[in-house]
This record gives C-alpha cells, sequence and structure tokens, in this order.
C-alpha cells in the first residue's frame, strides 16, 4: 500500500468503533473440571462485551457476588439463558448459589482488575462455603492478570 494511503486508511479504521464480542459460559453438572462446573470458568473480556449463560443442565441459574463499583447486581431465572453486558472494567465474581458448596462459581476480568481488592475480601469469605473443590476459587484468582 502507498504511504499516503496508508495513514488514511489507518485513520479510518481507528474511528470505526470496535465491535464488542459475545462469549458464553455453559452451566453444566460435568465437564472438564469435574461436577458442577462453568466452562469456561475464567474469561478476560473488554468493556462493552457480552456473556451469555447457557444452562445445559437443569437446576442452575447464575448470580453475581462481586462485581466493578456502579454495576448493579445480578441474577438470573433457574434454567433461562441469561446475558449480561460488561459495562465496567473490574472483575466480575458470579456463582450458581444452589451449587456454591461445590465451587460451581466463575471470574470475568474486564480491562484492569480495578476491584481486586474487594474480590479477594470477598473470596475469604467464600472458602469457608466451599465444601468441594475449594481449590477453583483460588485457580480462578490466579489467573487475575498482575497489576
Amino acid at each position: 500500500m502507498k504511504p499516503l494511503l496508508a495513514a488514511p486508511l489507518a485513520l479510518l479504521l481507528a474511528a470505526l468503533p470496535a465491535r464488542a464480542a459475545d462469549h458464553e459460559v455453559r452451566m453444566l453438572n460435568y465437564g472438564a473440571e469435574g461436577g458442577m462446573v462453568f466452562e469456561p470458568a475464567f474469561l478476560k473480556a473488554v468493556p462493552g462485551d457480552t456473556v451469555t449463560f447457557v444452562p445445559e443442565n437443569s437446576g442452575h441459574f447464575v448470580q453475581s457476588i462481586v462485581l466493578p463499583d456502579g454495576v448493579a447486581p445480578w441474577k438470573s431465572a433457574i434454567d433461562q439463558p441469561f446475558t449480561v453486558t460488561l459495562e465496567a472494567e473490574g472483575l466480575y465474581l458470579y456463582a450458581c448459589p444452589p451449587h456454591l458448596m461445590m465451587s460451581m462459581i466463575g471470574l470475568v476480568e474486564v480491562g484492569r482488575p480495578t476491584n481486586r481488592d474487594a474480590v479477594t475480601e470477598r473470596a475469604a469469605k467464600l472458602r469457608p462455603k466451599l465444601i468441594m473443590k475449594a481449590e477453583r476459587l483460588d485457580a480462578l484468582l490466579s489467573q487475575v492478570t498482575a497489576d
């Protein structure tokens, strides 16, 4: 491409709105990580992306546990797909409440992990409730980008 055309084309492409990604997280009785899981359990996204939680088996729903400042809490209906738009940077920690004791939890990192302290604090309070597979929580937190 000729240099005179490259610069205007680059400016034009930079001015176009970025297309938000649509992510799917499946709620499963059995998955690669064992019983009662979200797949994927950890997800990286950017502001504006959406996540659709899809119950592949009966008895699942999703509820936020810790969200970035200013984001309203959310909770889906049982056995129904649920879509959330990730509008703010930070960590979105969520669970399937009926299966929390089996560590059916997940985490989305959107941009910078601005609320890492809040998530770490809540994780400490969650650990005693995780009767089975409690190491899943630590595995999720270990994937968060370093500051």
